[in-house]
């Protein structure tokens, strides 16, 4: 591992604005405050977003943590889930694995829900950093000393740096490089996901049930009272208003109409949930991450879409790297940028790839198909060679996992000493 030695000048470029309070932005704010910089964090929402899926940390991004002084709230607040099974019609069972074998997790990795990372990033920030909920970046406009910025609500203010840290429909990203449409990749399908009731009863269990060209899950992880319901089906671009939960909502009902198991229940608590979460399954793929003072980071950069389970790790990992970089440079953006960008490119290269292969399995094109797949997972207990088949899927999502290397940047000590 290498150290990034500091120069003898001044940190530059201290005041930063992060757009986005999810997972990217506040890991981002964190680090930058260790390393004498001035993060504020702001976030349309008026509060912290709950809900969401279940997220893997694996290899790096478990370095990562522990790094961050995080990864004993992560391990308290981790899943526990205990394995899954697939369900035919009537509720009966078809096929059971446990936790792990298709996870591709080995020792030391770790699973969680979104929200309760989001809540665990909060708690670590919020005495050092200043939050401003419900607002958003209405304008950018750069000069050679900073950028002055337009909020839709709160006065303009100045800022030395910008991130983009605000996801896939990123606004800062929108501003500064121009309509989404350009960078947006469909992956063929629509993934949504809410809180419920757990009528199903599930402890540390999901339950799935396919059909032709689309899938559905219930699960309760550790300590929770309640279900996710998660729904993915197949269909090309659709048009509608990312905004516009009803329409999103009414887009769900009619795609999943007349289908059976519980999946009229799962879709009365999709009109109830107030954390429901529609989207298309996509990558964002841009040949460039920074214009000029402004920086995206996380899934507003290289959004990996859900089928890589790698989103929230490279979240994490871009945030390490990016403060990292800043404060090895004295925060020289100019080059700070360019090496974050060449240092997280590849590894976020090969997770698009892997993403973009797993998309296709996400979801069954024919009942023959699913019998077919359905008897496989049956049968597979009882062959020769289902280890080897578990271990080819652990390899696969640990290269993913393992594709990004991290450097040891010096503490803000060691920096100040030298400046």
């Amino acid at each position: 591992m290498t150290k990034h030695a500091g120069t003898s000048h001044k940190l530059a470029n201290k005041t930063v604005l992060i757009s986005g309070a999810s997972i990217a932005g506040p890991a981002l704010a964190l680090w930058l405050h260790r390393y004498g910089f001035t993060p504020t964090v702001v976030e349309r929402a008026p509060q912290l977003r709950p809900g969401g899926y279940k997220v893997d940390l694996r290899g790096v991004s478990i370095d990562v943590c522990e790094r961050m002084g995080i990864l004993d709230d992560v391990r308290r607040a981790s899943t526990d889930m205990q394995g899954g099974s697939y369900v035919d019609d009537a509720g009966g069972t078809i096929a059971e694995m446990p936790a792990d074998f298709f996870g591709g997790r080995v020792d030391g990795d770790d699973e969680i829900m979104r929200g309760e990372l989001a809540r665990i990033m909060y708690e670590h920030t919020r005495d050092d950093v200043e939050y401003i909920f419900g607002d958003s970046i209405a304008a950018l406009n750069e000069d050679a000393d900073g950028v002055t910025v337009t909020f839709e609500n709160g006065e303009p203010r100045r800022f030395d740096l910008v991130v983009g840290a605000d996801g896939l429909h990123s606004n800062t990203r929108r501003l500064v490089f121009g309509d989404e449409r350009q960078f947006k990749r469909h992956l063929g399908a629509y993934i949504s996901i809410f809180t419920a009731p757990n009528h199903l009863r599930l402890d540390r269990w999901e339950t799935y049930h396919a059909l032709p060209n689309k899938l559905v899950c219930a699960y309760s992880s550790g300590g929770e009272s309640t279900a996710k319901n998660l729904f993915i089906f197949g269909s090309p671009e659709l048009s509608y208003d990312y905004r516009d939960m009803d329409r999103q909502k009414k887009i769900l009902a009619d795609a999943f109409a007349g289908d059976g198991w519980e999946i009229p229940t799962m879709l009365e608590n999709a009109a109830a949930a107030s954390d429901f979460y529609f989207d298309s399954i996509t990558l964002i793929e841009m040949d460039r991450w920074s214009k000029g003072r402004v920086v995206l980071l996380g899934d507003a950069a290289h959004c990996a879409s859900p089928a890589s389970g790698q989103g929230t790790g490279l979240a994490l990992i871009g945030a390490y790297i990016l403060a990292g970089e800043l404060a090895a440079a004295n925060g020289d953006h100019t080059v700070a940028y360019e090496r974050y960008e060449s240092g997280m490119r590849p590894g976020v290269e090969l997770n698009q790839k892997f993403a973009e292969r797993f998309a296709k399995e996400m979801t069954v094109p024919s009942k023959g198909k699913i019998r077919l797949r359905m008897a496989m997972l049956r049968m597979l207990p009882y062959m020769p060679w289902k280890n080897l088949i578990a271990r080819k899927i652990t390899e696969s999502v640990q290269e993913a996992a393992h594709a990004i290397g991290i450097k040891d940047y010096a503490s803000r000590e060691a920096l100040a000493a030298t400046r």
